[in-house]
């Protein structure tokens, strides 16, 4: 007994969207892998940035308070 022309063609048709299917969740696992690594890197930019920042901010407090006291000692 064999398949009629059109229950073969709705299958090929079947066989060929669950493959695209298939390549899309592929791309989709890659990209969401690649988007994840992205965001971890930028994550530590950011608090490396953030660390530096403090830094920063702590030595122009402290050149601030130098120049407090240079000026109140004159």
């Amino acid at each position: 007994m064999s398949t009629p022309p059109d229950l073969q063609q709705e299958l090929a048709a079947l066989n060929r969207q669950v493959d695209q299917l298939i390549d899309t969740v592929r791309r989709l696992s890659e990209e969401n892998r690649s988007l994840r690594h992205s965001q971890e890197q930028l994550a530590n930019e950011r608090a490396g940035l953030m660390a530096r920042n403090e830094q920063a901010r702590g030595r122009v407090e402290a050149m601030i308070q130098r120049l407090k006291a240079l000026e109140s000692n004159n």
